[in-house]
């Protein structure tokens, strides 16, 4: 499957069904905690990245081959920022035609400022768009956009597009030691969130390998502080415990790259994934794609992480250069 993966566990979506619409790493953020690598370069650009036509063919597959009750949510979500496609209302369209499944759209939230993409994700059953910061220094510092996606477009899209909106918004909050979760840097993304009214606050933390070395996720300490300071509507939201669907593909080698591409792993979380697959098998298909270029293996924070080869992760000196807190 070329743009269609899963489904995946999801603590907020059930099993979900994840459709990619941007290729590895196409996004007009950079952040410092991206599980994906850094993006090079950022781009702004909206356009076709992946033919619509082709998309929605794999995707009226795959959903037909499935039973019902075995899918909770489609979720429009993957190797960049999906807003970027210009034909992505037109997807979504399409996607609620072939299947009565409520539609999410994870997105940074960048462009709702305009209306156009506005009008594309309302008809969505539920959007989750990021706030990491409340000022525009601490944004820069955290997702550091494209120069034409500023702090004040990205508050005021958010605004605008909860006065239009009739789902589900739930804004997502990731939370860097040190940089956003002291109480001053809090209270000013409450301040935001106040504007926006949200339905939900889903606190996150970066636990696959962020593409900066120097990244960490905030403390318990932290966790109690946000969760206080946002309010009732806030909740913390660790990794699934699940299994993937691996069903669309033909070899481990080929299911080990499709999962990976959007979900770096662990190598335990990975053959444990793996597991409708021999343990011997498994290892062996592991060792042959180290040797091969196929995959790259990226430590972070004392754990090694199997991703794709095209996402960039810098080493500890290059990222050190990038660290705000020294």
């Amino acid at each position: 499957m070329k743009y269609i993966f899963g489904p995946v566990p999801s603590r907020r979506l059930g099993q979900s069904l994840g459709i990619d619409t941007i290729p590895l790493k196409t996004c007009n953020w950079n952040c410092v905690y991206c599980q994906l690598g850094r993006s090079l370069p950022v781009t702004n650009q909206r356009s076709e990245y992946v033919p619509a036509r082709d998309l929605l063919l794999e995707a009226e597959q795959v959903l037909g081959s499935y039973r019902n009750g075995e899918i909770d949510w489609v979720t429009f979500v993957g190797s960049g920022e999906p807003t970027l496609h210009s034909r992505l209302g037109e997807i979504i369209r399409s996607i609620k035609k072939i299947t009565p499944l409520p539609v999410a759209v994870i997105t940074n939230g960048s462009l709702l400022y305009l209306p156009e993409v506005r009008q594309e994700l309302s008809i969505a059953d539920a959007v989750l768009p990021t706030l990491d910061a409340g000022t525009a220094e601490l944004y820069r510092k955290i997702n550091r956009p494209h120069p034409e996606i500023t702090f004040q477009r990205l508050v005021d899209g958010l605004i605008a597009f909860r006065k239009e909106y009739q789902g589900k918004l739930w804004v997502e909050v990731m939370l860097v030691r040190g940089l956003n979760d002291s109480t001053q840097a809090l209270e000013k993304i409450s301040e935001i969130l106040q504007k926006v009214k949200p339905d939900a606050v889903h606190i996150n933390l970066p636990t696959r390998p962020p593409v900066e070395t120097w990244v960490q996720a905030t403390n318990e300490e932290g966790l109690m502080r946000a969760i206080s300071i946002f309010g009732n509507i806030a909740e913390v939201v660790h990794p699934a415990e699940g299994s993937f669907d691996l069903s669309g593909y033909k070899n481990i080698a080929e299911a080990i790259i499709g999962i990976i591409t959007r979900h770096p792993m662990r190598q335990d979380e990975l053959e444990r994934t793996l597991a409708r697959w021999l343990p011997y098998q498994v290892k062996d298909a592991l060792r042959k794609l180290e040797t091969s270029g196929l995959v790259q293996i990226v430590e972070r924070n004392g754990f090694q992480f199997w991703s794709t080869p095209p996402a960039y992760y810098p080493n500890d000196k290059q990222s050190q250069r990038t660290n705000p807190k020294k």
